[in-house]
């Protein structure tokens, strides 16, 4: 085991440094991980009369610089450092040092104590000499043979063996129709180093030291993946832990500032001179550049290359984009089809009534006093624009989005259970995972809080953890706060409706006719636009918050703090984004009152209505504008803009930290780690999996009023997928490995939007839209089974003597005087004697309305059902791979083993030949097989060229 901690005297053994930046100087050893932290030297004065400054100053950083041991100007850390040797000075036994002095010595102990337990675990370290007073050096590691073995085998990782199978394709016609696809889309492939025989697979099995003879070991240094080392060492530097501090890992240290990072390497750079080419350039030329949009993504690359925080995570970040461009393709020409039928449905039977000016609808006013009567005819164009959406296909089409949802979620789970096949995650077991830095110190502080009671009972320590009562300030606070930002939420919508009323009020005071004429516009458009801007400014808000409030939580280990995570912020997000949308959808409008008992708010400010032509065309420009916003602004822009802030920020921070001195041992050309490390720390993949199900909850929830959701949703993923792709090729570290045999937590949140959606389509249709009105009259109350009179039988009458007194129009411009007026709503006319009272025909109308939303959700779930049914979650042909997997694995371990057994069985017949020939003694004889793997014949090594050393 060999520490390359270089000092001042060994300079010149950085010119030696692997032109790659990739190995040690030895150009031999790769570099598995890195570790990267910033020192700062002591800058103390030393007691007068003691020599010039410059010679001290030489004598300690000498002191400093231990080559790797203790040094003899290095105290033992008995709790209190206050004084340190000086070496070279004599007579002086030590000096104070100032408080941020000490918390630099501090940090340099834990730091050489860390990396001594490091190498005592196996692993090879090469650092940095610190040659300038304050400045970055970083710790290079890398894991033996003996190591990666060892922990292959405590991981429990599947590696190859030399086993071989076929694997049996589907035949027939099948087969025929993939034959064709491929042929027909090999201009759309990437150019990427393909399997030279994609029929055939390698059989893997859990690592094994004493099996190690069945693994396909060409060459020790390859055998395992830069992933895989990289994994492997990262359980290492979890698990080590520190005296100092009681720092449990590497994780605690980072967080203590001890280290600043931790990160493996990428394999190269992505762009440059040299023709080298690797994986990580590879991945940039095919999948990250916006010129190559229009071909696959190569999977498989991309998690072998960038999949490293979960084997199986990743993948469905760059898997899920590829397959839901295929389907939002199939369900946006729906989605046109759809709004073509509709439009000619439009066509066919205007709004005759509504746009006919001899049809004269003297409608009541939309505000008092300053508002006039006004004509129905007036908002033909709203009205035809309204029928373009609002129309008998909405059905039909919501029905086929809900079974797309279905079928999307069971197709996600078929090619996920065929990539973890190939990706030899079957049988994945949960690995006990490490708990957090955050725990580990909340729970040592309880345990030094009950120190009395734990020496009285030692036992107690071992079985001590965080209870519900010591989280329960943490519950207490995140109930409390997620109550309010909701209430928050809801405040903000709130401020928006009170916006476009006075606004609306305002505008009507105008003297111009032309802003008058365009108040209902105005008002929706600024409203939309206000509403997005408090979306996204509440979005980064609720992120942040909902982050703190995990993290107070103190989950045990980073796979609850995720999940934990997750929910909060999807439940607080899914709120924001959705918010005005269903105040749209199924409120505006309802507590309007009727002419004579407006409903008012801040005395004077009517409530506002529903356009003439109903509300579903501004739910429309609602989550058009709302769904368009996000993905260009946030999606987009927010990608491309802040990683590249933060990257220039970083610079101008270091680039201001300390005088700028040279460093003669540092080379010419940056090494790879010093590049990685100028990259933006990778922090989950929690966005982009948000993005994705924000998405997916516009496209589906209300498809109904918005029927180009899909195809908007398809041209975000063409560019959403490259974004993605180049930040995380060419703007963030490299992942560490991660392995998990599904998406999580997130499969279940869309599998609980895909059923919300069912319910919402089915309340926007019957409440939002016209078409169970449309259809009560048509088959109910039409003379002649027509759509002739339904504006009509829609609109009510009001006598407009009833109006309060101060709320009738002034100045009204209309020629003849006005008896009654019209509203929209089923009421009792004012000769009746339940004058404006809801009528019969309203009653019949909110049954029908309840009726449909029943039956819609009992036939599109019952459809799901049926679809989830009749499509298996595993695919047939990887099903019975997967049993002749476990067949094949039986047989081959047999065989071996009856090889081995046959290998003893030489042995012992040649040992038992030369006792009874006589020609060796008891002792020799009992000594032949401590030379069977000396002996160049008959040896274990030789006997058989298919076995690695046994």
């Amino acid at each position: 085991i060999i520490n390359n901690y270089l000092d001042g005297t060994q300079g010149g053994a950085t010119d030696k440094a692997c032109p790659s930046g990739m190995h040690f100087r030895d150009s031999k050893r790769k570099v598995d991980y890195v570790l990267a932290y910033h020192y700062r030297k002591r800058l103390a004065r030393p007691p007068q009369g003691l020599g010039s400054p410059e010679r001290t100053r030489r004598s300690f950083s000498l002191a400093l610089v231990s080559n790797g041991g203790t040094g003899k100007g290095r105290v033992e850390d008995d709790g209190q450092r206050g004084l340190q040797e000086w070496p070279g000075l004599p007579g002086v036994e030590g000096i104070a040092l100032s408080p941020l002095d000490a918390l630099e010595e501090e940090k340099r102990l834990q730091r050489e104590e860390y990396e001594r337990n490091l190498v005592e675990a196996g692993l090879e370290i090469e650092k940095d000499p610190e040659n300038k007073s304050q400045g970055l050096s970083f710790v290079r590691i890398h894991a033996p043979w003996q190591v990666l073995s060892r922990e292959a085998e405590l991981l429990k990782i599947k590696m190859p063996t030399k086993k071989m199978y076929e694997i049996k394709e589907e035949g027939g016609i099948l087969k025929a129709l993939n034959e064709i696809w491929c042929k027909l889309t090999e201009p759309l492939q990437p150019q990427v180093p393909q399997q030279e025989n994609t029929k055939m697979k390698n059989l893997s099995y859990p690592f094994s030291r004493e099996k190690i003879y069945l693994y396909n070991i060409k060459d020790r240094d390859t055998f395992f993946d830069n992933a895989t080392r990289s994994r492997i060492v990262r359980e290492i530097l979890k698990r080590t832990s520190t005296k100092a501090r009681n720092s449990m890992g590497i994780s605690t240290l980072i967080a203590n500032n001890v280290y600043d990072a931790a990160y493996p390497l990428h394999d190269g750079e992505y762009e440059g001179q040299n023709d080298d080419m690797n994986e990580r350039k590879l991945l940039y030329r095919e999948w990250a550049r916006y010129g190559v949009f229009y071909k696959f993504q190569p999977i498989h690359l991309i998690r072998k290359q960038l999949l490293h925080l979960g084997g199986y995570s990743f993948a469905y970040l760059s898997c899920n984009t590829a397959l839901d461009i295929l389907i939002s393709a199939e369900s946006a020409g729906c989605g046109r089809r759809a709004v073509t039928l509709r439009g000619i449905c439009a066509l066919v039977v205007p709004s005759k009534e509504m746009c006919d000016q001899r049809n004269a609808f003297t409608m009541c006013p939309l505000c008092d006093k300053f508002c006039d009567y006004w004509n129905l005819s007036s908002a033909c164009a709203t009205a035809r624009a309204s029928h373009l959406f609002d129309n008998p296909a909405t059905v039909f089409f919501s029905i086929f989005m809900a079974l797309w949802a279905a079928m999307f979620l069971e197709q996600w789970k078929r090619l996920q259970m065929r990539l973890s096949y190939f990706w030899d995650l079957t049988g994945l077991e949960e690995e006990e995972e490490h708990p957090r830095p955050e725990y580990e110190t909340e729970l040592l502080q309880k345990k030094l809080k009950n120190k009395n009671i734990t020496t009285e009972n030692p036992n107690e320590d071992e079985k001590e953890k965080l209870t519900c009562h010591d989280r329960m300030p943490g519950y207490a606070a995140n109930f409390g706060l997620i109550l309010f930002m909701i209430i928050l939420t809801f405040s903000a919508v709130f401020g928006v409706i009170v916006y476009r009323i006075t606004t609306a009020a305002a505008l009507s005071f105008s003297t111009d006719e032309t802003t008058r004429s365009n108040v209902r516009v105005t008002v929706t458009a600024t409203a939309v636009i206000i509403n997005l801007v408090v979306i996204l400014i509440l979005d980064e808000i609720y992120g942040a918050v909902a982050k703190w409030l995990t993290e107070i939580e103190i989950p045990k280990t980073e796979k609850t703090f995720e999940e934990r995570l997750i929910l909060k912020a999807f439940l607080l997000k899914f709120v924001n984004s959705y918010a005005p949308i269903f105040y749209v959808a199924f409120f505006k409008g309802r507590f309007v009152g009727r002419p004579g008992r407006y409903v008012y708010v801040f005395e004077g400010y009517r409530m506002e209505e529903c356009a003439p032509g109903g509300c579903l065309m501004e739910l429309c420009i609602q989550l058009s504008i709302i769904m368009l916003g996000k993905q260009l602004i946030q999606n987009n822009l927010f990608e491309i803009g802040i990683p590249k802030l933060k990257k220039l920020f970083r610079k101008l921070k270091d680039e201001r930290t300390g005088p700028k001195e040279m460093d003669t041992n540092q080379s010419k050309d940056p090494q790879q780690w010093d590049l990685d490390y100028t990259l933006e720390p990778f922090t989950g993949l929690t966005p982009e999996y948000m993005e994705m199900i924000i998405q997916f909850g516009f496209v589906t929830l209300f498809v109904a009023s918005f029927p180009l959701a899909p195809l908007f949703a398809l041209l975000n993923n063409i560019i959403e997928v490259r974004l993605d792709a180049k930040k995380f090729v060419t703007e963030l570290r490299r992942p560490d490995t991660v392995r998990a045999k599904d998406i999580g937590i997130w499969y279940d949140i869309l599998s609980g939007i895909g059923k919300l959606s069912v319910i919402i389509n089915a309340f926007v249709i019957a409440v939002t839209s016209d078409f169970i009105p449309r259809l009560m009259y048509q088959y109910a109350y039409s003379p002649n089974g027509t759509m002739h009179g339904f504006i009509n039988h829609t609109l009510s009458y009001f006598n407009v003597s009833h109006l309060k007194a101060g709320t009738q129009p002034e100045n009204s411009l209309f020629a003849q005087d006005v008896l009654f007026c019209r509203f929209k709503d089923y009421r009792e006319p004012p000769w009746s004697p339940n004058q404006y009272e809801f009528s019969k025909q309203y009653w019949a109308v909110l049954s029908a309305r309840l009726a449909f939303v029943i039956l819609f959700q009992n036939l599109v779930m019952f459809l799901s059902v049926l679809v989830d049914w009749m499509i298996p979650d595993i695919p047939k042909d990887i099903s019975q791979q997967i049993k002749k997997e476990k067949t094949v694995l039986v047989d081959f371990f047999l065989k071996e083993e009856h090889e081995k057994l046959k290998l003893i069985e030489s042995f012992m017949a040649r040992d038992k030949r030369k006792r009874k020939s006589g020609t060796k003694s008891r002792k020799s004889r009992a000594a032949s097989f401590s030379q069977f793997n000396r002996s160049p014949k008959g040896s274990f090594t030789s006997f058989s060229s298919q076995h690695t050393v046994v």
